[in-house]
């Protein structure tokens, strides 16, 4: 048997954490290196007071790996990063835009790009929660920012939780999540409530987490929009630098009648668009091992193709991928057929430098 990353994760993911949890799905584990028999990595606790404390865990997380096939020898550290500042409780999102000089970039970010969908409903958050880990995994430095101001689902895709903080009240420290920088109009309000806005608000809030934000060194910002081609993509497309959008589809004419829609507002917008997904192309049946497609076939692609932009993927409708993203941890993040299909994708993001 070959020694992987996977065995690795699996193994330490049985090790329960007092408050929930374990060290994978907490996002803890750093630069495991795997050379022959030797294992080596790195546990990241969220304070340097808890990792005082995490030295029976550290112990814990070495017998747990040196009992995988393979391994002969496992060396592991403990690390932890400084604790934030805390909160300012002047910080606000939603108001009023701000003037300003020209379209935001946030400093040390290199390109922003935004996953769009011309209907909700066709797995457009899932897409970039998933495409996020998947480039972080790549070893792209990620941020994703959820745009989706009326129905933020982030948070709880990416298993992230908490108030960010702000040292000032004027700007905002992201959270961090399976080696993703997050931020969210989730983590601001109470879950359930609901976001009663009018466009202007919308738009102040975008611009605060574009341009407050403490984003720090990033290659790629991935943005998730909410569905449709209204305020929020009208700011973002005119009031920032972006590098290019992708459309989320389903093969079903008509999630492509609407899907043209967000094509024709990113030319008109004179946004490129960096290519297509096609979701929920298929199904495998797990009984039988038969595919339908219950969506129809091949429309995404070609759609892509009369367009002239690339086709970056099919992914299928995957039990796995739902699951994973109720539960918090990304289907990306892991192994498996459905995680090779978005490592693919970041690939070619990566290889054609789009991120």
């Amino acid at each position: 048997m070959k020694l992987t990353q996977g065995h690795v994760k699996e193994a330490l993911s049985t090790l329960i954490l007092p408050d929930g949890g374990d060290l994978v799905s907490r996002d803890m584990v750093r630069a495991i290196s795997i050379e022959g028999g030797a294992v080596r990595f790195v546990i990241e606790a969220p304070s340097p007071a808890i990792a005082q404390q995490m030295e029976p865990l550290r112990r814990a997380a070495e017998a747990a790996v040196l009992a995988v096939e393979g391994v002969e020898s496992v060396s592991v550290a403990l690390t932890a990063h400084a604790a934030p500042a805390p909160a300012a409780p002047s910080l606000k999102i939603g108001g009023h835009p701000k003037p300003q000089d020209g379209p935001i970039r946030p400093g040390g970010v290199d390109r922003i790009i935004a996953i769009a969908s011309g209907k909700g409903g066709v797995g457009k958050s899932t897409v970039s929660s998933n495409l996020a880990v998947a480039l972080a995994r790549a070893g792209r430095r990620v941020g994703l920012l959820d745009a989706d101001i009326y129905g933020p689902s982030q948070p709880r895709m990416m298993g992230a939780s908490g108030r960010p903080a702000s040292p000032d009240g004027k700007t905002i420290i992201p959270l961090r999540a399976h080696g993703v920088t997050l931020m969210s109009i989730g983590f601001m309000v109470e879950e359930g409530k609901a976001v009663v806005w009018r466009g202007p608000m919308l738009m102040g809030a975008l611009q605060q987490m574009l341009g407050q934000v403490e984003w720090g060194a990033l290659d790629v910002l991935i943005v998730d929009l909410p569905p449709g081609t209204g305020d929020v993509q009208l700011t973002l497309c005119t009031k920032s630098q972006l590098t290019g959008a992708i459309v989320v589809s389903t093969p079903q004419d008509v999630a492509l009648l609407d899907a043209r829609k967000a094509l024709d507002m990113f030319a008109t917008l004179k946004t490129p668009v960096l290519g297509m997904i096609e979701n929920m192309s298929g199904f495998v049946c797990p009984d039988c091992g038969s595919e339908h497609r219950i969506f129809g076939r091949g429309g995404v692609a070609t759609e892509a193709e009369k367009l002239g932009v690339p086709l970056l993927g099919a992914l299928p409708i995957d039990l796995e991928t739902r699951l994973a993203g109720d539960a918090g941890t990304p289907v990306a993040a892991g192994e498996g057929p459905a995680a090779d299909a978005y490592a693919r994708m970041a690939r070619r993001l990566v290889d054609g430098g789009m991120a």
